[in-house]
């Protein structure tokens, strides 16, 4: 097939697919509230115990949500999954999965009454092996445990409301299974992981494979790398233990003239398919074989300037919160799919996903369709050991899982502050934020990091300001400057703190405005809050936008992200409606957003 890429669109895990095709499990399960608590002591997991399933919930959408069936948005700390499925015991040497793409917050899972898995953390995925408790052929029982504590301030959480009502900025809650959950049969010695890193400027890609266990025999691994018909790497080495890595050579990348047809940008999204075949050293009789993706790119910043593969890049986001008024933080392929286009309608080139780690297959149309994402970490709100250790744990595992996507051009650990409140006075919490800066680093040195976004700046790539000025002219006077570049701020005090902290000195980071506009259309009936200011019109909207908008485009700054995207809950303040409706056309919206300097 000259595109494989093309069949990664509804999977669940589009950069790792392998043959024989996946099982959906989505659709309708049994389900039940457990706010004693009892369910795991009267063994509701049991198939022969009496326990009363007697709720049907639609799989993956959170039961607060109205998609989901059950729409009950009180709070209910745990929850319990059921459904039965018929598979046939796993031939000799195979394995059985169950995939999991996110259980907010702890998940158990049993398979007949066996425990087959566990995690902790709501915006990642895990993986339950369920071969050795498959006891027979036919019908098999799956039970799930979701624990999510609803006032666990030390628990990241991100948008979703502590209290039983939605307030201020925060959204009715988004508990238990939340995204797809999906069967896969596997040879026994099978590729976990797979990360793709371009350095187009030495004409190479650096893979790293992990398996599922160390290998019991000498394996080869082969990569092969194409763009439609033509082959552009074949590489075999030997893998070594449970996990290598290895550089691609990437010949066609030394012509510096003739990169067009290659690289990746939101102008020209081209994807390079990739397969990964692994052999028997001994006799190379075929053991795995997964296909995958990825995009010839580098990120960089120098100068003030943002740069994509080497030039400067001027970016023009939107925060967009990954919200859906039926399904919540869920949603289906569909609409993740129509959030990109819309962007790109609009005249966006990017977006910021804020206080989510987004579905992998939102991910994969900003890859294809050509979208520049920054990926954000669900904060925690209360600071101490417990989510220090969370957050980091869960950090690691959002990033590892989407380090390989070329959309994703930063990582945000921490949004204002948010779960370190005093790191100015605090230095257990200004060590905190350096640390997820390095942490981040150490994981992926090749895209910027920003420990913590908006103010209160230490360790950052880029620096990102929060300014809700609602006038073009202050904005002017505040970035309009050439020394902006240098990292010469007029305004120390932009937002609710102070900008950066001491001791923090320029080292040539872009600096955008990260976070802007923000003025409410048509607020929500009965809404406690109005946005950063009100407008009553849609002309006094486009003149607020394009005034706004104007002025940071004509700034030293190196990129905007108007707040935001689509209006959410009860903060109307978005571009769109909820249902994703433009606020004026979209041809005024994209002569707005795509404004030259003047």
């Amino acid at each position: 097939m000259p595109y494989p890429h093309l069949d990664a669109a509804g999977h669940p895990r589009p950069q790792l697919i392998r043959d024989p095709d996946w099982r959906d499990l989505g659709g309708p399960w049994q389900f039940a509230h457990d706010d004693e608590d009892h369910g795991r002591a009267d063994r509701w997991m049991d198939p022969a115990a009496s326990a009363p399933f007697t709720g049907t919930v639609t799989v993956p959408y959170p039961p607060e949500s109205a998609a989901s069936g059950v729409a009950d948005t009180g709070f209910h700390p745990v929850l319990w999954y059921r459904r039965t499925i018929e598979v046939p015991r796993p031939a000799a040497g195979r394995r059985l999965l169950l995939h999991f793409g996110a259980v907010d917050h702890r998940a158990e899972v049993w398979l007949n009454g066996r425990p087959v898995g566990r995690h902790e953390g709501g915006h990642t995925g895990f993986t339950c092996d369920l071969t050795d408790a498959v006891d027979r052929d036919g019908e098999q029982t799956v039970v799930v445990r979701a624990e999510d504590q609803p006032l666990d301030a030390a628990q990241p959480r991100g948008k979703q409301d502590w209290r039983r009502d939605p307030h201020v900025i925060w959204y009715h809650r988004t508990s238990g299974i939340w995204q797809p959950v999906w069967l896969e049969e596997v040879p026994a010695e099978h590729i976990t992981l797979l990360h793709w890193t371009p350095e187009v400027a030495h004409a190479r890609v650096r893979c790293r494979l992990r398996l599922g266990h160390w290998p019991r025999r000498p394996l080869t691994v082969t990569v092969r790398l194409t763009r439609g018909e033509r082959v552009l790497a074949e590489q075999r080495t030997l893998f070594e233990g449970q996990e290598t890595e290895f550089d691609v050579a990437v010949p066609a990348l030394r012509h510096g003239q003739d990169l067009d047809d290659l690289l990746w940008s939101p102008e020209r999204p081209q994807l390079i398919d990739a397969v990964v075949e692994l052999r028997d050293a001994a006799d190379d009789t075929p053991v795995d074989r997964v296909t995958s993706y990825l995009g010839l790119r580098d990120i960089g910043w120098d100068d003030g300037v943002f740069l994509l593969n080497h030039k400067p890049y001027f970016l023009r986001f939107a925060l967009q919160q990954g919200y859906w008024p039926a399904s919540h933080l869920s949603a289906s392929a569909g609409e993740l799919r129509r959030d990109v286009e819309l962007a790109k309608e609009i005249g966006l080139n990017g977006l910021r996903v804020h206080q989510k780690v987004e579905d992998p297959r939102f991910l994969y149309w900003a890859d294809r369709l050509g979208l520049l994402l920054w990926e954000e970490m669900p904060s925690a709100y209360a600071f101490g050991a417990r989510s220090v250790e969370r957050v980091v744990a869960e950090w690691t595992e959002a990033v590892s899982r989407d380090l390989s996507h070329p959309s994703i051009v930063a990582w945000v650990p921490i949004n204002e502050s948010w779960s370190v409140p005093n790191p100015a006075l605090v230095p257990a919490q200004r060590h905190f934020m350096d640390a997820l800066y390095h942490l981040t680093k150490a994981l992926d040195p090749s895209r910027p990091a920003v420990s913590n976004d908006g103010w209160e700046i230490s360790a950052a790539d880029i620096w990102g300001v929060h300014d809700y000025t609602q006038r073009g002219d202050v904005l002017r006077e505040r970035y309009g400057h050439a020394s902006l570049r240098q990292g010469e701020i007029t305004e120390r005090w932009p937002g609710a703190k102070r900008l950066t902290l001491d001791g923090v000195r320029h080292q040539g980071q872009p600096v955008v405005l990260s976070e802007f506009g923000g003025a409410t259309f048509e607020p929500a009936e009965g809404a406690e809050w109005f946005g950063y200011d009100t407008v009553a019109t849609k002309e006094d909207f486009a003149e607020r936008l394009a005034d706004l908008v104007a002025a940071a485009v004509d700034s030293g700054l190196a990129g905007f992200c108007y707040t935001q995207f689509t209006d959410t809950e009860q903060e109307t303040n978005g571009l769109l409606t909820p249902d994703r409706r433009p606020k004026i056309p979209v041809s005024e919206l994209r002569e707005i957003l795509t404004r030259t300097p003047a």
